[in-house]
């Protein structure tokens, strides 16, 4: 018997050292995002064909976390904060803004790779269902 070994996507790490490299070199980090991928909580007012380029320099953006599930950080759109979520995903690329070096994905990568956060979702949405139960409100006097 052969066992199967799981493999972690590149993405995250490469995505991380793209974003150590621009930042060392006191260039403009640009992340590229299909805002269409599911759980992507980005400003939909700057959407284009379904895509948004966010700045991700250290003074433009707040909390910024890279793991190898999301990218998360807060920023201003507009001067109003918003938290930002872009699971990896839907990460298409990240890159220097003055030279355009950096990397770009292939949106197919994944395609295969099932979504935690769905399948986490669709597992408490189980637990929950069991109470049906109507709410009531009585008054007390």
């Amino acid at each position: 018997m052969s066992e199967q070994i799981t493999i972690t996507p590149t993405r995250p790490y490469l995505a991380r050292a793209i974003y150590e490299w621009i930042c060392d070199n006191q260039l403009t980090p640009y992340l590229l995002v299909d805002a269409t991928q599911p759980h992507t909580d980005v400003p939909v007012q700057f959407v284009k064909d379904g895509q948004i380029v966010l700045n991700l320099a250290p003074h433009a953006i707040h909390a910024l976390h890279m793991s190898n599930e999301a990218i998360t950080f807060s920023a201003r759109f507009g001067g109003v904060a918003k938290e930002i979520y872009v699971p990896v995903r839907a990460m298409l690329g990240i890159y220097a803004k003055e030279n355009g070096q950096g990397l770009f994905f292939d949106p197919a990568e994944y395609a295969d790779i099932e979504d935690t956060h769905v399948a986490q979702a669709s597992e408490t949405k189980k637990e929950a269902e069991p109470s049906k139960k109507k709410p009531s409100l009585r008054i007390l006097d």
